[in-house]
């Protein structure tokens, strides 16, 4: 037993240095380190082991080494992770949804949750005081994810104008009334197209898609063009609502229905309601020359004069369909008053 104890006693001391040297990480620089340490090159090769170290004569340093060793190990703690990080991007992809003649990008979430995530690490080792052999590639990445960051928040505010918007200028009156803004959505929507294949080119891979170079200014420019486009479209309701004040009753959606379909006025019907306290529907005959009106309780008011609302703005023929209700209406009470002795 004495024995053993003095042997254990004896290669205490010697098991720091043993660990040091057997640490994940120790590169061909480390051992660069510890030859200039001892004076003399000490590698790891044939026959290199623990009774060789000994021999060598390494417990001289035995302080330094295990410093080394830490270093080494710390330092390959960043290189597994970066290399981690890196790695889990080949297998996190955009997912598209059918949209219109074109499609958009589902669950812009999942992937922001892993970038966010991955941003606070790599922020982290960039503080690291171990970072020094791989600060380019650290600082790569850093710049890469950054990128990734601004991208998929200037696509996520496109999807959501774009979506808006694409379905309002689909209507050729609305393209007719705003030519303008209609050609500036049309080369939006023709940057979009191309945002979409290029997922498509690079098997929808998230990391891929967002190194295409110019894709960042491609998307500012298109918010930028939006937001333009909304404006106008804005202003253009505006002058709609103060041609005929009724309107402001009506969401923009709402008149924007209703402003896509002039050609068509049978297709006001369904939001005269909103517009008049209680004209439910109006009377079109097949020439869509209008007639008579009827309340929600189904009561029919036949108007003095027919209306004529083909080749005129809604606003307009709405006008029309207001003054007519008044003056039916006060015919009406002017016929009951005259009738009320007789009956």
């Amino acid at each position: 037993g004495e024995t053993v104890k003095k042997e254990v006693d004896e290669f205490r001391p010697k098991v720091p240095l043993m660990v040091a040297l057997r640490k994940e990480g120790m590169k061909e620089r480390h051992w660069e380190q510890i030859s200039e340490l001892m004076g003399f090159p000490v590698a790891p090769g044939e026959g290199f082991n623990f009774a060789k170290v000994l021999e060598l004569g390494l417990m001289k340093n035995v302080d330094q080494i295990v410093e080394v060793g830490e270093r080494a190990s710390k330092e390959y703690g960043i290189e597994v992770m970066l290399n981690n990080m890196i790695s889990a991007w080949d297998n996190i992809v955009f997912e598209l949804l059918p949209f219109k003649n074109t499609f958009i990008l589902k669950g812009y979430d999942e992937i922001g949750a892993v970038l966010d995530e991955h941003m606070v690490n790599t922020q982290a080792m960039t503080f690291s005081p171990f970072k020094k052999p791989f600060e380019e590639k650290l600082m790569n990445w850093n710049s890469k994810l950054l990128l990734m960051s601004n991208i998929l928040e200037e696509w996520a505010k496109c999807q959501g104008q774009y979506m808006y918007l694409q379905p309002i200028f689909d209507s050729p009156d609305i393209a007719k009334q705003l030519p303008v803004e209609s050609k500036k959505f049309k080369a939006v929507d023709a940057t979009w197209k191309s945002c979409i294949n290029n997922v498509k080119v690079h098997r929808f891979n998230v990391l891929e898609v967002c190194s295409i170079e110019g894709l960042y200014e491609k998307l500012v420019e298109a918010n930028n063009s939006l937001e333009m486009i909304q404006k106008e479209l804005n202003n253009y309701l505006e002058k709609k609502r103060e041609a005929f004040a009724r309107f402001y009753f009506l969401s923009n959606d709402e008149l924007l229905e209703i402003l896509s379909e002039t050609k068509e006025p049978t297709k006001v019907q369904p939001h005269l309601r909103k517009v008049f306290e209680n004209i439910h529907k109006i009377e079109f005959d097949e020439f869509k020359i209008i007639h008579s009106m009827f309340s929600g309780e189904g009561e029919q008011v036949k108007f003095l004069k027919p209306i004529n609302p083909n080749n005129k703005n809604v606003e307009y023929w709405m006008g029309d369909v207001e003054e007519m209700m008044k003056l039916s209406v006060r015919e009406v009470l002017l016929n009951a008053i005259q009738d009320y002795p007789k009956r």
